[in-house]
């Protein structure tokens, strides 16, 4: 036995494609979320603090974590931890890098996704310690998210997206 395994070993199976298949899965499934599509598309011009990204989305810190959680764990994202804060950027990966290049076809021309770019940006120029200072607001001058009523009826309104 080379290497552990029988000379004559024959797989049932192909381990390199199911794998693949696997991570393919697991990274369409966490794509399935509107959000976790906004934050994909936020991160593609770079890292963000948690703080930054809940801002954007206008939602509960939990519940961004808890996208970013699931993007991770399909491989797109990594973490990284700078004293009392977590960003996140994109994986450095050619599988996530090619999801990244769907995504943003997907989101060519969506206003959200337009309007969080927008925002993003602003939201770069300011120092995450001093973002998080101000109780996380959002910069002057800033165009107003959408209520949670009026994000939920678009997702509805909008196939695929919802």
């Amino acid at each position: 036995m080379a290497g552990g395994w029988p000379a004559n070993y024959i797989s049932v199976c192909d381990e390199m494609t199911e794998s693949r298949l696997s991570a393919a899965t697991a990274a369409a499934k966490a794509l399935g979320h509107p959000a976790r599509l906004r934050l994909l598309a936020m991160l593609s011009r770079g890292p963000l603090c948690v703080c930054q990204m809940t801002a954007v989305l206008g939602t509960a810190p939990s519940t961004v974590s808890e996208h970013l959680r699931e993007l991770r764990r399909a491989g797109l994202l990594v973490e990284e931890k700078n004293g009392k804060f977590v960003s996140y950027r994109l994986a450095p990966s050619r599988d996530a890098a090619g999801w990244l290049q769907v995504v943003r076809a997907g989101l060519a021309g969506d206003p959200v996704a337009a309007a969080d770019a927008e925002l993003v940006t602003r939201l770069r120029r300011i120092p995450v310690e001093e973002f998080a200072a101000s109780g996380n607001r959002l910069p002057a001058g800033s165009a107003s998210r959408p209520r949670r009523t009026e994000r939920r009826a678009r997702d509805r309104a909008e196939p695929g997206m919802g």
